[in-house]
């Protein structure tokens, strides 16, 4: 089938709109309709040349629809059902999925090449292959992906919201809870609160974190991160090292989550300078992958008995956390229809994402219907 997708052609270069040709479903994939996919910064790292970007390009990998057509062996899903995709496979069978570390699956491994994994693609342009970020490309009102990466949700649930739980928002309640694994009581300090920022503020908050605060340049992001749980709030880390030396009357944070657009090797001693003696430091940002090096004190390091944590995917299993996540927005405590800020077109992804840098946005959406 015939359908408009934002391609991305190189580093540097803005989002055009092209006429592709999707493939319909094989054996184990499944076309769904998309109603809405997040502009997250994990595309935008495509564009900077942070993440290596392999050729033209379909992005998008945070989204939610229904599925409108399912290959001869699908088994996860069926026609009708309503779907959140996911970045990160879970075919079931490595070594990471049986132990219950989906987030790790071997198929994540084709995530930045734009071909499934047996070396084959599924859309195309003016007669060439093209890839999709994390063989989801939810740039695009349809797309056609692995049963792998759906997991069914109840129809009941807003698709544009549930869209956000396709990434971000799993990915920061996840850095509070399962790798942070904030406690009731906790002092929490939230490094940069755009949409992965706010979800991990949310995710202190659920957690039952006594203290939040939430460091951001931007005045609306910082206003707004009060909305979703933070009790306080800095403009830098330098400010916010002074106010939580205050607040914990030398102690510092239990838990310090980076969840900054872009990491950058100095931010790292600082937030361990915010971290306290036997705290956690989640390492949730992408950084650049030419970037290697880390300015760290670690004689603190090791004599503090500090502990530094990295994670991909908040450490989610999504056939399980999706359903926890959405139960959670049911309930209340996960505030997910405010974290959409402002909705795009797909003619107006540029648009979105000078939003996104401009700090004007939590989160903002690509709308398809």
């Amino acid at each position: 089938m015939k359908v408009d997708a934002a391609v991305l052609y190189g580093v540097g270069e803005p989002y055009k709109i092209e006429e592709i040709e999707l493939d319909a479903p094989r054996e184990r994939e499944v076309l769904v309709e998309l109603t809405a996919s997040g502009l997250c910064h994990s595309d935008d790292h495509l564009v900077t040349g942070d993440v290596p970007l392999p050729g033209p390009m379909v992005a998008g990998h945070e989204g939610a629809g229904v599925v409108v057509d399912v290959g001869s062996q699908v088994t996860r899903v069926k026609q009708g059902d309503h779907v959140i995709l996911h970045p990160v496979p879970s075919c079931g069978q490595c070594r990471w999925c049986v132990t219950g570390r989906a987030n790790l699956c071997d198929l994540g491994a084709f995530a930045l090449t734009g071909y499934a994994p047996d070396g084959t693609y599924r859309r195309h342009l003016k007669g060439e292959d093209i890839g999709a970020f994390c063989q989801l490309g939810t740039f695009s009102p349809y797309t056609t992906v692995s049963e792998t990466q759906v997991v069914a949700i109840d129809a009941d649930v807003p698709l544009e919201v549930a869209a956000l739980i396709g990434c971000g928002v799993t990915t920061g309640v996840g850095a509070a809870t399962k790798v942070g694994r904030v406690q009731p009581g906790d002092v929490v300090v939230v490094i940069g609160v755009g949409g992965v920022g706010t979800s991990a503020v949310q995710g202190a908050r659920i957690a039952g974190a006594s203290t939040i605060v939430a460091v951001e340049p931007g005045e609306y992001r910082r206003r707004r991160a009060a909305e979703f749980g933070a009790t306080h709030s800095a403009a830098s880390v330098e400010d916010a090292t002074g106010l939580v030396r205050d607040l914990t009357h030398g102690v510092m944070a239990d838990v310090v989550l980076i969840t900054v657009g872009v990491m950058h090797g100095e931010l790292l001693g600082q937030a361990l300078a915010l971290t306290s003696k036997g705290g956690r430091c989640v390492i949730t940002s992408v950084a650049p992958l030419a970037e290697t090096t880390a300015a760290v004190s670690l004689f603190d390091f090791a004599m503090s008995n500090k502990r530094l944590l990295g994670h991909v995917y908040g450490e989610a299993n999504p056939q399980d956390d999706f359903r926890r996540l959405v139960d959670l927005y049911r309930s209340g405590a996960l505030r997910l229809d405010e974290m959409i800020t402002q909705e795009f077109t797909l003619a107006q992804i540029n648009e979105g994402f000078a939003a996104m840098h401009a700090g004007t946005t939590v989160r903002g959406a690509i709308r398809y219907r």
